[in-house]
């Protein structure tokens, strides 16, 4: 069987260093996330959290500025990486996901129908994250893009905005201050939430490819190394 196995080259350095650099600063993310969430329990002063905030912020401009690239590259990357590859849509697409819940085509060079499901979940997931969280970072330590509004509008009479020091508050006006936090509640709520759904769908993300890997070869986990999947049959997707 061996003998007619065949390599073919599937994900493009673009793809791979994403999702490698996407996988490190979610770590960072989840890790430091999840010590600003339960920062009473941990007994973090001010300053800790303030510490823990920018550290959070720090890596989610490198997970924010990587998924734009990421969305640029489905316009323009290789052929596997592309969304018309990618997304759930398309002609055929409602035929192959029916062939493959069957067993009937199980070899996929890109992602397989229940994969781009998933992935299509991620990505929507991923912007709605990176675009709440951005704005916290400014409604909370006053940090770009939007901090320096957040200042402008916040800050007391004879106080420089660009001064301003998270929970300092007798740097802010009381009123603006309560009318920003109002504004503010609906993106930390929405952050909140999609941290805990991303949570649970990357860990269904993991067991899922390690399913697909055993039931299904292909090699999924070392072409996120080396670009390449192998199989011993056409898959299903591949070009003539």
């Amino acid at each position: 069987m061996f003998n007619h196995m065949k390599s073919y080259q599937v994900w493009d350095r673009t793809t791979r260093l994403f999702h490698w650099v996407n996988f490190l600063s979610i770590l960072v993310l989840i890790a430091v996330g999840l010590v600003i969430y339960n920062g009473k329990a941990f007994g973090l002063s001010t300053e800790g959290k303030i510490f823990a905030k920018e550290v959070h912020v720090y890596a989610g401009y490198v997970f924010a500025a990587n998924l734009f690239w990421r969305l640029i590259w489905g316009f323009i990357g290789g052929t596997y990486a592309r969304f018309s590859k990618i997304l759930p849509f398309g002609r055929g697409y409602g035929a192959h996901l029916k062939a493959y819940r069957s067993g009937n085509k199980t070899a996929w060079l890109g992602h397989n129908p229940m994969g781009r499901l998933a992935v299509t979940a991620l990505l929507l997931l991923m912007t709605v994250q990176a675009v709440t969280g951005l704005v916290l970072a400014g409604t909370d330590i006053y940090f770009p893009p939007f901090g320096g509004m957040i200042a402008e509008w916040v800050a007391a009479d004879g106080v420089e905005p660009a001064s301003l020091v998270p929970y300092a508050k007798d740097m802010v006006d009381a009123a603006a201050y309560q009318d920003m936090r109002a504004f503010r509640s609906p993106f930390i709520d929405t952050h909140e939430i999609v941290f805990f759904a991303l949570l649970g769908l990357i860990v269904l993300h993991i067991a899922a490819v390690v399913w697909t890997e055993i039931r299904h070869g292909g090699g999924i986990v070392s072409a996120m190394f080396t670009g390449r999947k192998v199989f011993a049959e056409k898959p299903a997707d591949a070009e003539d």
